[in-house]
């Protein structure tokens, strides 16, 4: 490689530089130790953004690359696996490895000396703010880094497809009447969101998105069964009592006595309750996270007022608000998801796609109609 092709990784390398210095910034005015976790530059970004494109355009034995690519030495990446000789940083060298390393959760350590930059081995552990690129699929790149939790989601930084580039907004939560269900899914990755909370909403989210199948999720409020007046009856899925293991999970001091414990138990919590949403019809479950159905048929209300636009954002930068009929989203599950928050503005509805898109779908009062957040840019 002579030198960085493709042409978005020069675009969006000052964008991505300036976000994680800000980041490494705060923790060094706080005297915090991710201070010390290494940040490439701005060659280097361009560079290692350009050989993942190009590998990711590749194939090896029919099969498209699946990569998590690290920027850290490997002293900083706990019981790591070297390799005896390293690897150039290059579109070939990233496609014969990837078979290797496709599975979540493993990243290809890179690092730089004074003949530039090169892939060193394997780890499973990454300190916090640490460079991540990974590639999702060909084309599609998300710059991305640990936020808390070394199970928990990782927060998107950039998604790269072709020549499409998606900042994510940090203040994604600014709209004024956004409820804090949905306040904590799209300031995930704020700064004011807190270092090592977990946002069970994102998981779920990530969670329903990853089993393909496509799904509705309603969370609707605690203690309240007004939500049933939306629903056909009977439910084929009605669960009595509610299943609560999500929600004791949740409760404020659970997971202080054995804090890896906690994240295996609520990752299998997360997993039993996204996994309903596959079934045809709706989960449902509290704003506490309390599972009361699944595979319900959404209705329209009695006397209620048929769905006929919604308001479309997304939570990346430059994003201009558009009005559109639900339909348009995706189809009748998005219309029914719509329909049921116009009808029960105290709740919302999540829903995945099959192809990977993912709508939040809540009241605004402001506007005084269902506003549809497009989210899959942070779930990626």
């Amino acid at each position: 490689m002579t030198g960085p092709s493709y042409p978005a990784a020069r675009i969006v390398a000052p964008t991505v530089h300036a976000h994680f210095e800000r980041y490494l910034q705060a923790a060094r005015e706080q005297g915090k130790h991710e201070s010390d976790t290494p940040q490439p530059g701005l060659q280097a970004i361009e560079a290692i953004i350009d050989a993942a494109f190009w590998a990711s355009l590749r194939r090896e034995e029919g099969y498209s690359p699946k990569i998590s690519l690290s920027f850290l030495p490997p002293e900083q990446a706990g019981e790591a696996m070297r390799f005896e000789r390293v690897l150039p940083l290059t579109p070939s060298a990233l496609t014969r490895l990837a078979p290797a390393v496709e599975r979540p959760g493993i990243h290809l350590g890179v690092w730089n000396d004074a003949g530039g930059l090169y892939v060193w081995g394997t780890t499973l552990t990454i300190p916090r703010f640490c460079f991540v690129l990974e590639v999702i699929e060909p084309g599609l790149l998300v710059v991305k880094y640990r936020r808390g939790e070394e199970q928990g989601k990782f927060v998107n930084v950039v998604v790269l497809k072709g020549d499409q580039i998606k900042v994510v907004d940090e203040q994604g939560t600014s709209l004024p009447d956004c409820p804090a269900l949905l306040t904590s899914l799209l300031g995930f990755g704020s700064p004011d969101s807190g270092d090592g909370s977990v946002n069970v909403l994102v998981q779920l989210a990530a969670s329903m998105r990853s089993h393909g199948r496509g799904g509705s999720l309603l969370i609707v409020p605690h203690g309240s069964s007004a939500w049933r007046e939306s629903i056909v009856q009977p439910v084929l899925y009605s669960v009595e009592p509610p299943f609560m293991e999500l929600a004791a999970l949740m409760m404020p001091g659970a997971g202080k006595e054995n804090r890896r414990m906690w994240q295996e138990a609520l990752i299998d919590a997360v997993e039993a309750v996204a996994g309903t949403t596959a079934v045809d019809g709706a989960t449902v479950i509290s704003d506490r996270y309390e599972l009361l159905a699944f595979g319900a048929k959404i209705r329209e209300r009695a006397g209620g007022k048929e769905v006929e636009t919604v308001i479309v954002t997304e939570p990346v930068i430059g994003d201009v608000a558009t009005t559109l009929h639900p339909l348009q989203l995706g189809g009748t599950r998005h219309l029914s998801a719509a329909q049921f928050v116009q009808n029960q503005p105290d709740s919302m509805a999540l829903v995945a796609s099959q192809d990977g898109r993912f709508t939040v779908f809540a009241w605004s009062p402001c506007e005084d109609k269902v506003h549809a957040h497009r989210v899959e840019t942070l779930l990626l």
